[in-house]
């Protein structure tokens, strides 16, 4: 699989990579032997970046990745975690004694020295212009803890105040055929200063992939039961902040335009992976054949223009003002 560069810090990640936030918590339950599988599946179709945090499954997650990789030294995968999310969110709580606690934590858990990569996780956006958050992040690498650092963001204007930070080597955005904003000004930003770009929620928690209509049920401890409406954390974060009944609608219509030989889910990462600008997507997978299928979108000849056309069709008639005041 190819993969791409995150220039500021000279780490390479493949242009589909593994979300694993399935594998800690949130989406129902995925036992140890079938998250083992879907990191085995992952790597075996050529994904090189796996992207966790502290706080899926309380660092489940963390130590799935570091009983997969023991096991495999073979392999060569970059693995970002993010912190920040195990404390209240306040600014305040985002200093270098917070920063090495959770970062000895993650080092634990993921069983090495040094962490590729940390990304502050969603902070309160008051930390994105703090000079002392991006200068205990610098001790962080200067004192070999971590190898580089970035941001995981909510908004484009977190995105940003971000780039313009001269150590920041990636940004985590959602970016998918339904939350197109990212398009305008985050990805120009991020190229012209050599900044990696981490698109997440690339399937828009699952709609994208068409398999849902207005009768499906999801499971009390999966997030897209508890959160459609931003009860537990930021609402763009399920369904990319849509609306379900008719993000449903919409993503029938989504579906309908997959060229053939793509799923609905591979046309959503296609159209991703094609966006100048995007290092790599973070999809995620609860079994084996969702990995695969996953990654093989990177191999798929590129969308005809009319596909990326009436893309831009849909988002612009269904989706754009249901998300674009808000992130």
């Amino acid at each position: 699989m190819d993969e791409r560069a995150f220039r500021r810090s000279g780490q390479w990640a493949s242009v589909v990579g593994l979300g694993t936030w399935q594998l800690g918590a949130d989406w129902g339950h995925v036992d140890d032997k079938e998250a083992l599988a879907v990191l085995e599946a992952a790597a075996e179709s050529g994904v090189t970046f796996f992207d966790t945090a502290d706080v899926y499954g309380d660092g489940r997650s963390e130590e799935t990745i570091a009983s997969f990789l023991r096991a495999r030294p073979d392999l060569h995968v970059l693995v970002a975690t993010k912190m920040g999310r195990r404390a209240e969110q306040i600014p305040e709580n985002y200093v270098l004694d917070n920063f090495r606690a959770w970062n000895d934590r993650s080092r634990r858990n993921l069983g090495v020295d040094r962490v590729d990569l940390v990304q502050l996780h969603c902070p309160p956006t008051p930390v994105y212009s703090s000079d002392a958050v991006f200068d205990a992040l610098d001790t962080l690498v200067e004192e070999e803890r971590i190898a580089a650092y970035g941001v995981s963001v909510e908004t484009c204007a977190q995105a940003l105040t971000a780039i313009a930070r001269p150590n920041v080597a990636s940004v985590q955005i959602i970016l998918n055929p339904f939350r197109m904003k990212p398009l305008r000004e985050v990805l120009p930003a991020a190229r012209e200063a050599g900044v990696g770009v981490i698109a997440r929620v690339p399937l828009a928690s699952g709609l994208l992939s068409g398999k849902y209509t207005r009768d499906t049920v999801f499971a009390a401890d999966d997030h897209r039961t508890f959160n459609r409406h931003g009860e537990a954390f930021d609402q763009g974060e399920t369904f990319s902040g849509v609306d379900y009944d008719s993000g449903v609608r919409a993503a029938a219509e989504f579906a309908a335009l997959a060229p053939q030989g793509y799923t609905p889910a591979q046309l959503a990462l296609r159209w991703i992976i094609e966006q100048e600008g995007v290092t790599t997507v973070i999809p995620g997978a609860r079994n084996p054949e969702q990995a695969r299928a996953n990654a093989a979108a990177a191999t798929l000849p590129p969308l005809p223009e009319e596909t990326v056309t009436a893309v831009r069709e849909l988002y612009d008639r269904r989706i754009r003002d249901q998300v674009e005041h808000r992130w």
